[in-house]
């Protein structure tokens, strides 16, 4: 009788049952959709737990190269820089060699050196290693000097030796090698004849004078950098 009873209650409650849960899953839907007004009483929608990271997805392969751009604009030449200092030179020198010159004269030039100078900036130095003398005289001078095309250097000023008797009247005729050296500056690049000559010494008159006797000598030309300030 009781079972029947109950079955009869449910059978008359089951339309409203429907009808209150439609309702309430059309309430819960607006309530938590974008739609919903900040003005209306809120149920709990809030965000569930968060889940568990996804595994890492592998790598896709490499894409090609594009494709090359075109060239741009060439740009506006820029300004000139200052002046850098002078680079090493190119190991620029000459030696003449004389054996046995055996010249007698007394005044003149007895051996020559022609050098190709590349730059107006640079100096010439120069050397003579070799014989001379001087012979048979007393207080007696003369000058062994360097030319350069013909004429002494003025800068910084002559390259030049010289060899003095106070008694020589009579006496032996000595022989020695000697060294002349020095650098020349203000010289024109190009084509440059180096002289070394004989000649008298200033307050002195003639005297007998012989250059490469029975010896090998010569003539060094080498072109240096310019002085530093």
């Amino acid at each position: 009788m009781l079972t029947a009873q109950f079955a009869i209650v449910t059978v008359l409650l089951l339309p409203y049952l429907s009808v209150v849960a439609r309702q309430s899953r059309e309430y819960y839907s607006a309530e938590c959709s974008p739609s919903y007004s900040s003005s209306s009483s809120k149920r709990g929608c809030g965000p569930g737990v968060p889940g568990i990271p996804g595994t890492p997805g592998v790598p896709g392969t490499p894409g090609v190269n594009g494709l090359q751009g075109p060239a741009g604009t060439k740009g506006e030449t820029g300004s000139t820089g200052p002046q850098g200092p002078p680079g090493p030179l190119s190991g620029s020198w000459k030696q003449c060699v004389f054996k046995s010159i055996n010249n007698g004269q007394d005044n003149g030039q007895v051996a020559q050196c022609v050098f190709n100078k590349e730059s107006d900036d640079t100096g010439l130095r120069v050397f003579w290693n070799g014989d001379f003398r001087i012979y048979n005289c007393d207080l007696c001078c003369k000058r062994w000097y360097f030319t350069f095309n013909g004429a002494e250097c003025t800068t910084p000023g002559t390259i030049e030796g010289l060899l003095y008797l106070w008694k020589g009247k009579d006496e032996e005729n000595i022989h020695r090698i000697r060294h002349i050296e020095g650098v020349c500056m203000n010289v024109a690049k190009g084509q440059v004849t180096v002289g070394f000559s004989v000649g008298n010494c200033q307050g002195y008159g003639d005297a007998d004078a012989f250059t490469g006797w029975n010896s090998l000598a010569r003539i060094y030309v080498e072109e240096v950098p310019p002085p530093q300030a």
